[in-house]
């Protein structure tokens, strides 16, 4: 791990014509040899894209894992490079959906992107807000992801153990949150709903501090762009009428919202994850034969 991060921070001197193709090249060839990953994601394809031939899903997974594996090197910048040149690297886009429910308690819903980190790290350099955190297994690992999401504007971190009261309490108290909730966690505070047409467990996490926060939602969505033009954050106009009184429906929208975003961009969407493992009883995952 010293050396994989040794490696990054070098790279980030490097500019951004440079080192998006590097990061390309590289997943290029973890798909060749990241054999279980490669099937996790051809499996997440197959499931929510059957209509696509087996050549559509292999051109698709073979994308995943350049932007995937570009998006880690180019993680240097987000950890060692200064503040201009990450407001550089995420351009801003609708700022202004959220403008327009300023003084509100608000929910930005970050779905797992590839660019996901590229677009919370935009947001620590002007504005501040909290988030939830996982501690990583590995101490240095956990102490450099720490170190970039504090640089600037420091936010506000709970672990997932902490639960929801402190972070409903800091939402009322006017900082936004960044979450991210559309993670297969098991079946704990979660119902199966339909991801592209799949049941997925998803967590309800999203409609019930909406609504004991009185919050309002304004999906974030980071895409990686082309080669040097970095990456853009864009958030959508606040959502109507949520939540509802029927929280399985609230979390429905979330997934079709989702849905919608990675039929624009599908490579992006973080395939390597196995978004539907934890299965209703008596079914069997879909990615035994990688396990």
């Amino acid at each position: 791990m010293r050396i994989g991060l040794a490696l990054v921070w070098l790279l980030h001197w490097l500019p951004l014509a440079l080192l998006a193709p590097l990061g390309r090249a590289t997943g290029a060839l973890l798909y060749v040899v990241a054999r279980e990953r490669r099937h996790v994601t051809l499996t997440n394809l197959k499931l929510c894209f059957p209509e696509w031939s087996e050549v559509e899903r292999t051109c698709a997974a073979r994308e995943h894992f350049k932007v995937v594996a570009r998006c880690f090197l180019e993680h240097g910048i987000l950890w060692w490079a200064p503040k201009e040149r990450i407001q550089k690297l995420v351009r801003v886009v609708g700022i202004e959906h959220w403008q327009a429910v300023a003084g509100k308690p608000v929910i930005w819903l970050a779905p797992h992107f590839a660019g996901l980190d590229m677009g919370g790290s935009r947001i620590i350099c002007e504005w501040r807000g909290v988030s939830v955190y996982s501690q990583q297994k590995n101490p240095v690992f956990d102490k450099v992801l720490r170190h970039g999401r504090t640089r600037f504007v420091t936010p506000v971190l709970f672990s997932r153990q902490d639960g929801i009261r402190p972070v409903v309490k800091a939402m009322r108290g006017g900082l936004p949150l960044y979450y991210l909730p559309d993670m297969d966690l098991g079946a704990r505070d979660a119902l199966f709903v339909p991801f592209f047409g799949v049941p997925a467990a998803t967590i309800t996490g999203l409609a019930r501090m909406a609504r004991l926060a009185r919050a309002v939602v304004v999906p974030a969505v980071t895409r990686q762009l082309p080669g040097a033009q970095g990456y853009e954050l864009r958030f959508y106009p606040a959502w109507d009428n949520y939540p509802t009184d029927d929280v399985e429906a609230d979390t429905r929208r979330m997934n079709a919202f989702i849905e919608d975003r990675v039929r624009e961009m599908p490579e992006q969407y973080y395939w390597v994850h196995k978004r539907f493992k934890t299965r209703p009883p008596g079914e069997r995952s879909p990615y035994e034969s990688a396990e």
